[in-house]
């Protein structure tokens, strides 16, 4: 292989950096090393994990054996960059970065390599962060850019403990992300290995039910310390070297024997979350309107009773009620790097939050996940998409004390009088607007249940955080509306979760 090289460390072994090809796009970074033949077969590979678990420096670890570096040369090379004064974990956790390898020396593989960094789920930057991830992800999978996956490798520590809360969040957000049909091709690639047996990592891919219904769960162990000082413990890292080499060999031969497979599914699932997200957010808002609006309901109503008498000689009375209006409140948002835009998608007919927070990937509403043919699936008229925006605003409900007046009441209750069949009192008018209020968010419920049924079809972690988050809401609200059927559907689900995830969920929750 022929590429610009630049030394950064001149010891034992010599530490050299790639210079590769660099491409930006949305929120994906291309980085090319080599140059593609187009009869070339090529191998993708999707690296996720927690972050700080070793992607990056696996990244670099597999180029070196990809293109025949040995132990006796005394060199190695890196092509993922590190920016100075920051540490990797640092670097490495804001974007996707895909790294293209060809031109192999003395053709040690028989394809080119496609290898995916992604963003470390789990550290320390919140679980919005990770509703982020996804959101990449689910652009990149719907690009030109990935076709198929070979193989996605959980990336996990030999010494992770079984027991940490944050691990087992980790595994079950990670797994929760792909369709059923990529079972077959997820395998662990456990780092930091001194060539034993990782018990503890693979104690802790038990404990989260990482498992493959077909055969005994994959996994391989690599050693993250090659490019370390060999001047002292040189057998050691001799050792560190031929563990890695072992794992290499053995992980290219699963690539070779196990059959790639399209993203469609995983799209789907990705899409689906997303649009329970959003629909969750957007019936939780829609309560809480409704709530507000049915108290100043029956405020007016107490006092169409109190006042009947006065209202039937026409004579002025007011009250004071606590009005329901919605105000647009700033949020942070906006262009990243020039090329990311996060922000609220709004529909300005029914003045709804239609996707926030999460949306984070759509330039315009139009492209949001939200939308289906053109319309939204979430606001309450399922308006169409050109009256939606996308801003670093959303709508904030809020009340404020109010005086109505005999003529508010009458022409706010009724104003339809004349379309109906017969005359309405004005209290049956009020009846009329409860109803309608409530059958709003009940519609909403219904698409929300929809979603977590269309996910335990097809997603390959049913009992996944991100669904729980909203089960147990779901459940109270589906008893409300009195869905008895539903109910029992969802409890169900919800007893078929085992402890650890319920660590998982607890970790969410508090995070």
């Amino acid at each position: 292989m022929t590429s610009e090289v630049t030394i950064t460390s001149s010891g034992c072994p010599a530490v050299l950096l790639f210079k590769t090809k660099k491409e930006r796009f949305s929120r994906w970074t291309r980085a090319t090393l080599g140059n593609k033949h187009e009869r070339q077969r090529n191998k993708t590979i999707l690296l996720v994990g927690e972050g700080g678990a070793g992607k990056s420096t696996l990244v670099n670890t597999l180029v070196n054996y990809a293109i025949g570096v040995m132990f006796e040369d005394d060199v190695w090379f890196q092509i993922v960059e590190e920016e100075e004064g920051r540490c990797q974990t640092e670097t490495q956790t804001s974007d996707v970065i895909i790294y293209q390898i060809f031109d192999f020396k003395g053709q040690i593989l028989s394809s080119s390599l496609t290898i995916i960094d992604t963003p470390g789920f789990g550290y320390m930057r919140g679980l919005q962060h990770d509703e982020k991830v996804s959101q990449i992800l689910l652009e990149l999978f719907r690009s030109e850019e990935v076709h198929e996956i070979n193989a996605v490798g959980l990336v996990i520590k030999a010494t992770d403990n079984s027991l940490s809360d944050r691990l087992m969040y980790v595994l079950n957000s990670v797994t929760s992300l792909f369709g059923k049909d990529l079972e077959e091709n997820i395998v662990a690639l456990i780092t930091h290995s001194d060539g034993r047996n990782p018990r503890n990592a693979l104690q802790a891919l038990e404990a989260a039910n990482i498992k493959s219904s077909n055969r005994e769960f994959i996994y391989f162990v690599f050693n993250n310390c090659q490019h370390e000082d060999r001047a002292k413990n040189r057998e050691l890292l001799k050792i560190a070297y031929q563990t890695s080499l072992k794992g290499f060999k053995e992980f290219m031969l699963f690539l070779d024997e196990t059959e790639p497979q399209k993203l469609k599914t995983t799209v789907e699932v990705l899409k689906e979350r997303t649009q329970l997200t959003a629909c969750i957010q957007n019936l939780q808002q829609r309560i809480k309107e409704i709530e507000l609006k049915q108290n100043e309901i029956q405020k007016i109503k107490e006092a169409y009773n109190k006042y009947q008498e006065q209202m039937k000689k026409n004579e002025e009375f007011s009250i004071e009620v606590d009005g329901v209006y919605k105000k647009k409140k700033s949020i942070r948002g906006g262009m990243w790097l020039l090329v990311f835009y996060e922000g609220a998608v709004t529909c300005s007919v029914c003045e709804e939050n239609c996707h926030y927070p999460g949306c984070t990937i759509a330039w315009s509403p139009e492209l949001c996940e939200v939308m289906k043919d053109g319309r939204c699936t979430v606001c309450t008229n399922k308006c169409p998409a050109s009256v939606h925006v996308k801003e670093n605003w959303r709508y904030k409900i809020k009340t404020r004390k109010v005086q109505k007046t005999l003529e508010d009441v009458r022409e706010k209750y009724e104003k339809n009088k004349a379309e109906c069949e017969k005359k309405l009192t004005l209290l049956e008018n009020l009846e009329k607007e409860n109803i309608n209020l409530t059958s709003k968010w009940l519609l909403l419920l219904d698409e929300a249940y929809s979603h977590v049924i269309r996910l335990e079809k097809i997603a390959l972690k049913v009992e996944s955080v991100s669904t729980l988050v909203h089960l147990d809401f779901l459940i109270e609200k589906m008893r409300e509306k009195g869905d008895l059927r539903k109910v029992k559907k969802l409890e169900e689900m919800k007893s078929r979760v085992n402890e650890v995830t319920n660590t998982a969920l607890r970790y969410a929750k508090n995070s």
